[in-house]
């Protein structure tokens, strides 16, 4: 895995994307608290398109698998093609201090920590697959980072990518309107983020708790720490034994 180095003050946090289609881009990036950054210049966009690195006739990108099965493979030298022309070099000798990262469901999960820390770094290059994936000749070659947004399949890894930038791109400077907002959210401290109330202060016969109204800093802070560790234990027994680790 590639360590994020931290970000160069003269030039924006970059995330190059490597696409069969393109013009799945920026979309939903282009809204809300992301479209502004871009607008803002707080971050940048770069879309390669795999299918401009193929030689063949339609331009073709995949082809039949090796051994027989089912779907098609990204060819190798397509792949290659784009990665070269997303200006990563060679495994050991990328000039970028990001990392390459390939979108597949047999990648490690995503994390917050590791959000995190590709959003200090100066940006990050993403690779999309599409059929039955690339082919493996292109990881051993390449080496990059194959991230899984989780225990499903997609028809590619767009979608995935733009719920990797959208990650983040809130955490970088500037982006959110208040700097207590990521620190408060889920997965801060190992825990899923405490109920939310707003008015009215009774709905449909549901109250809004008592300490909420109360005034008291501290009482609330404890309040809402309790209800992030209830509802963590409840809904997500793996990150509670963690955080129960973390507290021995």
């Amino acid at each position: 895995m590639a360590s994020a180095k931290p970000r160069s003050a003269a030039a924006p946090w970059t995330a190059k994307v490597l696409t069969l289609f393109p013009a799945m881009f920026p979309g939903p990036l282009a809204h809300s608290l992301a479209g502004k950054a871009l607008d803002g210049g707080l971050w940048n966009l770069r879309t390669v398109d795999i299918r401009q690195g193929s030689s063949h006739k339609h331009a073709s990108v995949d082809d039949t698998p090796f051994g027989g099965g089912p779907g098609m493979v990204m060819r190798p030298d397509v792949v290659d093609a784009a990665i070269e022309a997303a200006g990563t070099g060679p495994a050991g000798e990328r000039g970028e201090a990001w990392p390459l990262i390939y979108l597949t469901p047999r990648g490690h999960p995503i994390n917050q920590a590791r959000v995190r820390a590709l959003a200090e770094g100066d940006g990050v290059t993403l690779l999309c697959g599409r059929y039955e994936g690339i082919d493996e000749r292109v990881i051993e070659a390449w080496e990059p980072e194959e991230v899984s947004m989780g225990d499903l399949v997609l028809s590619g890894g767009e979608a995935a990518a733009i719920a990797l930038i959208d990650a983040c791109v809130r955490l970088l400077p500037g982006v959110l309107g208040s700097a207590q907002s990521p620190e408060d959210e889920s997965f801060e401290g190992g825990l899923l983020e405490y109920p939310h109330y707003t008015r009215p202060r009774e709905w449909r016969g549901h109250k809004v708790p008592e300490i909420l109204l109360s005034g008291h800093h501290e009482k609330v802070q404890a309040w809402r720490r309790t209800q992030a560790e209830k509802v963590t234990k409840a809904r997500r027994p793996d990150l509670w034994v963690e955080y129960e680790a973390t507290r021995k």
